[in-house]
């Protein structure tokens, strides 16, 4: 075969278009273009809380030549039902007197006397964590003690925000408690209370 035939023969093979080529030029997608249906797409501030409109995107595909209109779900809608903060977390604990020799005189925190201690059909306790606070509940713990992560940043964890992460970790040292220092390198220590409840504590400026 001389040069020319082959070179022929290879222009005319690189114009073939597969049937998966024909399909996908078939069915083109267009541009994505948006259609807010609310009069005005800005959020406003109302009451001291801002309030952000619903607003409802529609896409366009090309099909064969013709245009259809895909309409989404709204998005954004306005959910206000008042979140102020997080209130309280609760814990479980086998033993309450064990947990708050922890939580008292290990980590300094103070029981909450205003909160009702005899409501419940178990014992348990508030303790403030700056205006929020923890429960104590001397409950069953559903949860397995043994297995659990040695970094408590992988498994379920209340955080605690801090002033002074280095006088923790003394804290810590002289009470013979473990813990692990946050794998990304910023200033956080993780440790686990008496019934294996991981807790972290991160540094936060004033």
């Amino acid at each position: 075969m001389s040069c020319c035939s082959a070179m022929a023969s290879l222009l005319k093979a690189s114009s073939f278009v597969s049937p998966l080529h024909q399909k996908l030029n078939y069915v083109s997608l267009s541009p994505i273009t948006t259609n807010v249906q609310s009069k005005s797409y800005h959020s406003s501030l109302r009451n001291g809380r801002w309030h952000v409109p619903s607003m409802t995107i529609k896409a366009q595909m090309t099909v064969g030549g013709d245009v259809i209109d895909k309409e989404s779900v709204p998005v954004n809608e306005e959910r206000d039902y008042g979140v102020v903060n997080m209130h309280h977390v609760g814990i479980l604990c086998e033993n309450l007197e064990r947990s708050l020799d922890f939580y008292q005189n290990i980590l300094g925190l103070k029981i909450n006397e205003a909160r009702p201690h005899d409501k419940l059909p178990y014992r348990g306790a508030w303790l403030w964590v700056g205006s929020e606070m923890i429960h104590l509940m001397e409950l069953p713990n559903p949860d397995p003690l043994t297995g659990r992560p040695q970094h408590g940043g992988r498994d379920r964890h209340t955080c605690i925000a801090i002033r002074d992460v280095s006088k923790l970790k003394t804290i810590l040292d002289e009470a013979g408690i473990p813990y692990t220092l946050s794998r990304s390198g910023r200033p956080a220590i993780f440790t686990r209370d008496p019934d294996a409840n991981a807790l972290e504590f991160t540094q936060v400026d004033d």
